[in-house]
């Protein structure tokens, strides 16, 4: 059965809405949403990508986009695409067995290993916070 996603270009949903049809799984949504605003100086914004994969709260700084979070029903999938260099900075160990079988199966092509992970649970969030950080460093905490 195919992912419940938001598919009406002519509706932007609301925060409450994403939530909504997220269901039980709204911690995880804003658990990775908070883990990205607090280390990463990225922009968000709320985008109809296609079609077939719906609105998309996508993270980016100027051109780079940094990801890309598909809402669904009871659950989101999340894209990072890796580039070659970031692909060597990921640490294995500290992915769980889906995220793992994920990287290792999703062939590198010349744009970069686009990495589609469906969250279900918080070790998945622990394994895309781990891509994250192959993608980006922390930015830099200001000193007081």
């Amino acid at each position: 059965m195919p992912y419940q996603r938001l598919l009406n270009k002519e509706k932007k949903p609301s925060s409450e809405e994403i939530i909504k049809t997220i269901g039980k799984r709204c911690t995880l949504w804003l658990d990775i949403h908070k883990y990205i605003e607090e280390n990463y100086d990225f922009t968000s914004e709320l985008v109809f990508w296609t079609k077939k994969y719906g609105w998309t709260i996508r993270y980016k700084k100027g051109s780079r986009t940094f990801g890309y979070f598909f809402p669904e029903k009871e659950a989101f999938s999340v894209l990072i695409v890796l580039g070659r260099k970031e692909v060597e900075k990921v640490d294995i160990t500290k992915l769980n067995t889906k995220v793992k079988l994920i990287f290792k199966t999703t062939e590198q092509l010349h744009d970069g290993r686009w990495l589609w992970i469906r969250v279900l649970k918080k070790s998945d969030v622990e394994s895309v916070k781990e891509f994250l950080l192959a993608k980006r460093k922390f930015k830099k905490k200001e000193k007081k």
